[in-house]
Parts: structure tokens; C-alpha cells; sequence
């Protein structure tokens, strides 16, 4: 039979959460475990997982296998350089200064990709900024624009006026035409 070491989904709709497993490998990802070796909970930040790291090892030395997400996790906690060095066949005395070094290392790491995040943080509002800046001054700049072009668009307005008023008086002028036409009907008829 072979074991692979793995994530088992538990958690409810849109809320994941996983039980680290290990299971035989052709079992289907919520299928029986054989073990549960610990958890993980992608949603929380400050402490997402907790490992039992001796029974890990312990299912590693007998031929288990991690999954990509399992062995992701073990590398999140240094397990992984862990079993590595023992792997290599360092004696405890060796594996634990080489993960001291590995612990230092780490946070430095994590310092550090702090410290881009920031610094990235901090670029993007800079560049915010300066699209803001660049946009009001650019508004600014179409505004005396916008005012010439107002004059311009009341010309015409005043040339179809007077078209207008013509197209009026044309319309009146055989209203009245036809008003006298009724007087004299009504004249002819009054005889």
C-alpha cells in the first residue's frame, strides 16, 4: 500500500479548512484517513497551520509521500530542510544548529519581503498621487478651453434664430391671409 501525506477539505462552503492526512493513495481526498497529522486553515493570517512534526517524520521515514500542497506546508515550517538533512545523514547535533541557521534565515526572509510589501505599498499611493495631481492639472487646463468654446457655440445658435423667427412669420403670414378670405365668406353670405 502507499501512503501519501496530504490535505483533507472539511471545511464549509467559501470557508476551507483542511486536516493534514495521510491516507492510502488511492483513497479519495475526503476518504478515510489512516492519520491525521495536523491542519491548516488558509484563511486565517496569523497562524494558518500546526503540524505534528514528529509523526510526520516518522510517516516520511517509512516511505510516505507529500502532496505538492502538504509538502508546501512542510516547507512553510521547515520540515521539509528538516528532512532533508536528515535525509543526508547528519547526526541531531548537526540537524539542529542547521536549523537554528535555517529559523534566522527565515525571518530575515519574511523582514524582508515585509519590508518590499511596504515599499511597494508605498510607490503605488506615490504613483496615486501623482495620476491625481496630473489629472487636476489637466482639468485645469481644459477649463479656460471649455470657456472659448461656449462663445463659439452660441454663434450659431443666434444664426438659427433668426431662420427661425423667418420660418414663423412665414407660417403666419398666410394665417392672415386666410383670416381675410373668411371675412369676405362671411360677407357673401351675409347678402
Amino acid at each position: 500500500m502507499s501512503t501519501k501525506i496530504r490535505l483533507k477539505r472539511i471545511g464549509r462552503r467559501n470557508r476551507p479548512f483542511y486536516r493534514v492526512v495521510v491516507m492510502d493513495s488511492r483513497n479519495r481526498r475526503d476518504g478515510a484517513a489512516i492519520e491525521e497529522l495536523g491542519w491548516f486553515n488558509p484563511i486565517q493570517l496569523d497562524k494558518p497551520y500546526d503540524l505534528k512534526e514528529d509523526r510526520i517524520l516518522e510517516w516520511l521515514k517509512v516511505g510516505a509521500q507529500p502532496s505538492k500542497a502538504a509538502h508546501g506546508l512542510m516547507k512553510r515550517s521547515g520540515l521539509a530542510h528538516h528532512w532533508h538533512l536528515i535525509q543526508q545523514g547528519l547526526d541531531e547535533k548537526t540537524i539542529e544548529k542547521e536549523m537554528k541557521k535555517w529559523v534566522l534565515t527565515r525571518e530575515e526572509t519574511l523582514k524582508n519581503k515585509a519590508d518590499r510589501a511596504d515599499k511597494k505599498a508605498e510607490e503605488v499611493k506615490a504613483k496615486a498621487k501623482a495620476d491625481k495631481e496630473a489629472a487636476s492639472a489637466a482639468a485645469e487646463a481644459e477649463a479656460p478651453a471649455e470657456a472659448e468654446a461656449p462663445a463659439e457655440t452660441e454663434a450659431p445658435a443666434e444664426e438659427e434664430a433668426p431662420a427661425e423667427a423667418e420660418a414663423l412669420a412665414e407660417e403666419e403670414a398666410p394665417a392672415e391671409e386666410e383670416a381675410p378670405a373668411e371675412e369676405d365668406d362671411n360677407s357673401e353670405e351675409s347678402k
